[in-house]
């Protein structure tokens, strides 16, 4: 039977990417959603299916999930992968920002995925595949509402796979770490946007929008966004997909070495690499 996949985020990076992979995998229906469906005239092109969806908004989040019901009965795979990063200190970030962000990152996530599970679970079958990220093991300074928003993912991904194991639904969690698209430039503008130039964190901001632009055109610490479709696919398409996927092996390295060191060594461990921010 043919499986019905709804994707939210694929105006770009890795959602565009994975729409495209699973566009070319016979035994799917790829349902591309972004906000503006001209953003996404492509994908039709590819083989996939276009909707609008805007996952901040109750009706189009309804209307998209009922259009995939109405042809295949229910949505057979669900990626969350909608989000952006909103950057900053904690004392100076807007927390209007904060609320958007968190809007998109874990309220439009939680509510696609009650949307969709009735019907999985009349099925007795689903597969649901949150986009977390490294960034939801571990921390780094002034992307603390960012991560924030993906330890959220990290824990609704956890009760939600124990809960709906029972009704034949698998749960995953992929965990990229730096990848190659436009997450950078706007994480980057907003924590330039997130404080005065001559403010108490200036040195620190500027420390940390630099590591974030070295560390995203490092070939050897980041990775393009089809490494994440390629996993993404994997998750949708095994008969036993893993709990967790950490994605590219700077991001393993790095959570494996967060949980060996604890947060005190970890701390000295940041201390070394934003040297010059105090």
């Amino acid at each position: 039977m043919t499986t019905a996949v709804l994707i939210t985020g694929t105006s770009s990076g890795i959602g565009r990417a994975t729409a495209l992979r699973l566009a070319r995998h016979s035994g799917l229906t790829v349902y591309a959603t972004a906000r503006r469906t001209e953003a996404i005239a492509d994908l039709a092109e590819a083989g996939a299916r276009v909707l609008a969806l805007d996952v901040t908004d109750e009706r189009s989040m309804r209307a998209a999930v009922e259009a995939v019901e109405a042809e295949h009965g229910a949505v057979g795979a669900l990626v969350n992968n909608a989000g952006y990063g909103e950057y900053g200190t904690v004392e100076e970030t807007n927390l209007d920002g904060v609320r958007r962000q968190f809007e998109t990152n874990v309220f439009g996530l939680a509510r696609m995925t009650q949307l969709v599970l009735p019907g999985m679970r009349t099925e007795g079958r689903g597969r649901i595949v949150n986009v977390g990220s490294m960034g939801g093991r571990l921390v780094f300074p002034a992307g603390g509402y960012y991560h924030a928003s993906k330890y959220a993912v990290e824990a609704l991904t956890d009760a939600l796979r124990f809960e709906t194991a029972p009704f034949g639904i698998k749960v995953s969690l992929v965990e990229p770490g730096l990848i190659r698209t436009g997450f950078g430039g706007t994480a980057a503008g907003t924590l330039a946007g997130s404080a005065a130039p001559a403010g108490p964190y200036a040195a620190l901001n500027a420390v940390a929008g630099q590591q974030m632009a070295d560390s995203f055109k490092s070939t050897a610490l980041s990775a393009p966004p089809e490494t994440v479709a390629k996993v993404i696919e994997r998750a949708i398409t095994t008969p036993r997909p893993r709990i967790r996927y950490v994605v590219t092996p700077a991001a393993k390295a790095l959570v494996h070495t967060r949980r060996l060191l604890g947060a005190g060594m970890f701390d000295a461990y940041l201390r070394r690499q934003f040297r010059g921010a105090a």
